[in-house]
């Protein structure tokens, strides 16, 4: 099956309900079965209803940083996927941005479990 990659472009402080968006993208796509997810933090970046770019400065203690949510898996899940999570992104009071694109997979070799 073709693979694909969903990408949500948002803010660290952007939130459904109480939990922070990212996290609740991450443990729901883990509870769905979605192959993989990555969360990365941008250090500096702005939007499309942004007043001000936003950046990492090491003196500031609360940041609003963008992120990006990197979902993985085959097409027709991640769009299933994100016909769940549409409505909440919708109802979200910021904004965000949300694309998919197929992707070659070269490598896929998962790892073995760590004993402790």
């Amino acid at each position: 099956m073709p693979k694909s990659v969903l990408k949500i472009h948002a803010s660290n402080t952007d939130k459904i309900g109480n939990e922070l968006l990212y996290e609740h993208i991450v443990y729901l796509a883990k509870e769905k079965g979605i192959a993989g997810v990555t969360v990365y933090r941008g250090i500096m970046g702005y939007g499309l209803s942004s007043k001000a770019v936003t950046s990492t400065k090491f003196w500031e203690l609360t940041e609003k940083l963008p992120v990006m949510i990197e979902i993985i898996d085959e097409a027709d899940k991640l769009e299933e996927f994100f016909k769940l999570i549409e409505p909440e992104l919708i109802r979200m009071p910021k904004g965000c941005l949300v694309t998919i694109e197929p992707v070659t997979v070269l490598l896929h070799k998962p790892g073995s479990k760590a004993q402790y």
